[in-house]
């Protein structure tokens, strides 16, 4: 089999069966001739082509769900964290309606306030789930009412609401004292509402501003307790100053509040007149007193 060759002399390559003894090109000797020799046909590498596009595609595709599946279980141990960091801020919320600043609000939720229901007029213990959203409990005729008993024994009424400010859900918890005609704190939050206007609506100065206001007007039947454009409200006892460049954001929460206590009337009255019942019927003292007063005569 003929073999190549090249002259270093002349630079041209030929062939021949074995080393010549000089080119036959140009008649240089034999040391200055050098064989050439054809490269290895390169094996073909087993397994995937790291440098194609299904190695690519296929090494995406796991990365993916593997990144999918941590994220879904760390979602999963996460949630009942989560869930009851969303039940504490709620109850902090309403805690806060009751003008109450608490570091153990867990212990304090469930030493001061009940969550009652209102049937057919009637408080009643709600046993359900605590709620974080009253939106579709509202919408379904579900009137929840928080009773809480302070420290000097005095008895308040929380009322959830929502309602729909200029970028969103609005949503707040409105304290009343026991009369039910006077409003004893409130607590005002939203989803999206301007930073630096409407979302002043969750700051303590504006939430103070009811405190002491009335409920109700005249007939006592229809709420009038309402929030106006700002140095309108003056010293109405009904009337709320809004937030200054933040117009629809408290109509918003002017309409929140009125048909939301609105939707309670009913419940008021006949609660007010449970508990004028109540006053009036005499204790055990009295009854034995009234037996004292019959023997003697």
């Amino acid at each position: 089999m003929a073999k190549k060759f090249k002259c270093k002399v002349c630079g041209q390559t030929f062939e021949a069966d074995s080393m010549p003894e000089k080119c036959p090109i140009c008649g240089a000797p034999k040391s200055e001739i050098e064989e050439v020799t054809e490269p290895s046909p390169k094996k073909k590498k087993k397994g995937f082509d790291t440098n194609g596009n299904a190695y690519t595609i296929i090494y995406a595709s796991i990365m993916v769900i593997l990144v999918a599946f941590l994220l879904a279980f760390v979602a999963s141990s996460l949630k009942p964290t989560q869930d009851a960091n969303v039940v504490n801020d709620v109850k902090n919320q309403i805690l806060t309606s009751l003008n109450i600043e608490s570091k153990d609000i867990e212990g304090d939720f469930n030493k001061i306030v009940k969550d009652m229901l209102i049937k057919d007029g009637e408080l009643v213990e709600y046993d359900g789930k605590f709620q974080t959203s009253y939106s579709q409990e509202l919408k379904d005729g579900n009137l929840h009412l928080f009773v809480a008993t302070l420290e000097d024994g005095s008895t308040k009424y929380v009322v959830p609401m929502v309602g729909r400010g200029l970028w969103g859900g609005l949503w707040g918890y409105v304290a009343l004292n026991d009369d039910f005609k006077t409003v004893y704190g409130t607590y005002f939050s939203h989803e999206s509402e301007t930073a630096g206007l409407g979302a002043l609506i969750a700051e303590r100065k504006f939430q103070t501003s009811f405190i002491g206001k009335k409920l109700f007007a005249d007939d006592e039947k229809t709420v009038a307790l309402t929030v106006v454009k700002s140095g309108q409200a003056k010293d109405d006892i009904n009337k709320v100053d809004g937030i200054t460049g933040a117009t629809l954001t408290s109509k918003g929460v002017a309409e929140m509040v009125t048909t939301g206590l609105q939707k309670y009337v009913d419940a008021f009255k006949v609660q007010t007149a449970s508990s004028e019942v109540d006053e009036n019927i005499p204790d055990v003292e009295d009854y034995q007193n009234i037996e004292n007063i019959q023997k003697e005569d």
